[in-house]
C-alpha cells in the first residue's frame, strides 16, 4: 500500500524544509505562522519540535468541537471505507440527513451544500438576485462574506475589493445602526447581509433590537434579509445560531467553518418562499454534501448535542470575558459566548508573536483588537493559563 510522502526530517531541519518548500511551490497569499503544526487534540495542538499550544484560534473558528474529535474520526473513517465522493448527480443518504437535521436546529427549509463561507455566500446573493429581479446590495461597514467575486463585493475592507474591481459593490452602512441601514435600502435593493456578530470586523456585537429592524426594513422594500452564520453557527456564541439573540427568522442564512468537524464545507439555507425560485441548473456544487463531509458534519453536531457544547461556550464564554476583564487593561472586552473580541492601545500582531512564543495561539483581526474564538471543549484551566499569559506579556515592557 503506498504511504503518504513525508520528509525524512524532524524537528527544526523539518520546520525550516518545508518552509523553504512552501515559499518556492505555494501561491504567496497568506501570511503564516512560523511553526508547522503536526497533531490536534481537543483544544490543544503540538508542532513538528514538539511544542504544545493552547489553541484559541481553533482553525478561524472552525475545530467547535476540538481537534480530531473521536466522534468525527471515527465517522470519516466509516465513511471513507464505503463511498467517499458520487457527485449531486446521485442521491446520498448522508446529505438529506444532514439537510434534516440543519433544517430542524434553525428553522429554515431548504439547504443548499458547498465547500466554504464564501460559496454559501455566492449562492444566498445568487438567490436574491433571481428571487427579487435586483442587484442592489448593501452590507456593514466592517463585514467579511469572503473573497470571491461576488462575495468580495460585500466585504467591507477596501484593500481586498481595490485590485479587483469592478465588482458588484455593496453599499456599505454603520454596523447596528437601523437608521443608516433604512436609509440605504430602497425598491432596488436585492438582499441585506449581515453578521449576527461581526468576526473579522473586530468582534461587534450589535443590540437585539438591530436585525429585528433590518428584518422590517427588508420586508417594507421586498428585499431578502440574508444573515451570515459562517463564523457565529453551531454553537460559537452561547446559542446554536447568533440570529437566536434575537429571534430573528433571514430568508436565506449562511453556514460553514464549524459545521463538519474540520472539513470543508458549506451550506446556504433559504426559506420555502425564496428557495423554490432556484430551478435545476441555477447552480451547483461538484463536491457540495458529500457523502465524507456530510457524515463528518452530522457527528459533529452529535457531539455538539451529547456534550451539551452550546451550553458550555456561554458559560465558559461568560468565564473568559469575566477573567479577561479582571486580570487585563484592555480597551473594551466584548464578545458572546466563546467569540470574544479583547480591544487595546497594545501592538495585538506582536502580542500573538509572544504569545505563540509561550504557547498559546492567538488570533489578531487588526492593530488593536484580539479574536479569541476556542475550540467549544476548551476547560478552565486552559482558560486561566491564556489570561495569565497575556497578562503577563502586557506588563512587560
Amino acid at each position: 500500500m503506498a504511504e503518504t510522502p513525508k520528509l525524512d526530517l524532524s524537528g527544526a531541519e523539518r520546520t525550516a524544509r518545508i518552509v523553504e518548500l512552501e515559499r518556492g511551490s505555494v501561491i504567496q497569499t497568506y501570511t503564516r505562522q512560523p511553526i508547522l503544526l503536526v497533531r490536534g487534540s481537543g483544544a490543544r495542538v503540538w508542532d513538528a519540535e514538539g511544542r504544545e499550544y493552547i489553541d484559541f484560534v481553533a482553525g478561524v473558528a472552525v475545530n467547535t468541537v476540538g481537534h480530531c474529535h473521536p466522534a468525527v474520526v471515527e465517522a470519516i473513517r466509516r465513511q471513507a471505507i464505503e463511498l467517499i465522493h458520487t457527485s449531486n448527480l446521485y442521491y446520498t443518504e448522508n446529505q438529506v440527513l444532514l439537510a434534516e437535521e440543519l433544517k430542524g436546529l434553525t428553522g429554515m427549509d431548504r439547504a443548499f451544500f458547498c465547500n466554504s463561507g464564501a460559496e454559501s455566500v455566492e449562492a444566498a446573493l445568487k438567490l436574491a438576485r433571481k428571487a427579487t429581479g435586483r442587484s442592489k446590495i448593501v452590507a456593514a461597514i466592517h463585514s467579511f462574506h469572503g473573497r470571491t467575486l461576488g462575495s468580495l463585493g460585500a466585504t467591507y475592507k477596501p484593500m481586498y475589493r481595490e485590485p479587483f474591481r469592478p465588482l458588484n459593490e455593496a453599499d456599505f452602512v454603520p454596523y447596528d445602526d437601523p437608521e443608516a441601514l433604512a436609509s440605504a435600502v430602497s425598491v432596488d435593493t436585492s438582499a441585506v447581509i449581515l453578521e449576527p456578530v461581526q468576526g473579522e470586523g473586530g468582534v461587534n456585537v450589535p443590540s437585539p433590537e438591530y436585525l429585528r429592524a433590518a428584518r422590517e426594513i427588508c420586508d417594507d422594500c421586498g428585499a431578502l434579509l440574508i444573515l451570515d452564520e459562517v463564523q457565529t453557527g453551531f454553537g460559537r456564541t452561547g446559542k446554536w445560531f447568533g440570529k437566536e439573540h434575537s429571534g430573528v427568522m433571514p430568508d436565506a442564512m449562511t453556514l460553514a467553518k464549524g459545521i463538519a468537524g474540520g472539513l470543508p464545507m458549506g451550506a446556504m439555507l433559504a426559506a420555502e418562499s425564496v428557495s423554490n425560485v432556484f430551478q435545476r441548473g441555477d447552480h451547483a456544487s461538484t463536491f457540495g454534501g458529500g457523502p465524507l463531509v456530510s457524515a463528518a458534519a452530522l457527528a459533529s453536531i452529535g457531539a455538539i448535542k451529547d456534550e451539551k457544547l452550546v451550553e458550555r461556550s456561554e458559560a465558559m464564554g461568560r468565564y473568559l470575558r469575566s477573567r479577561l476583564a479582571e486580570e487585563i487593561d484592555a480597551l473594551d472586552v466584548r464578545g458572546l459566548g466563546l467569540m470574544v473580541g479583547v480591544e487595546m492601545e497594545a501592538n495585538c500582531p506582536e502580542i500573538v508573536a509572544r504569545a505563540r512564543e509561550r504557547g498559546i495561539l492567538l488570533n489578531a483581526t487588526s492593530d488593536r483588537v484580539l479574536r479569541m474564538v476556542p475550540p467549544l471543549v476548551i476547560g478552565k484551566e486552559e482558560i486561566d493559563r491564556v489570561v495569565t499569559v497575556l497578562g503577563e506579556i502586557l506588563r512587560e515592557p
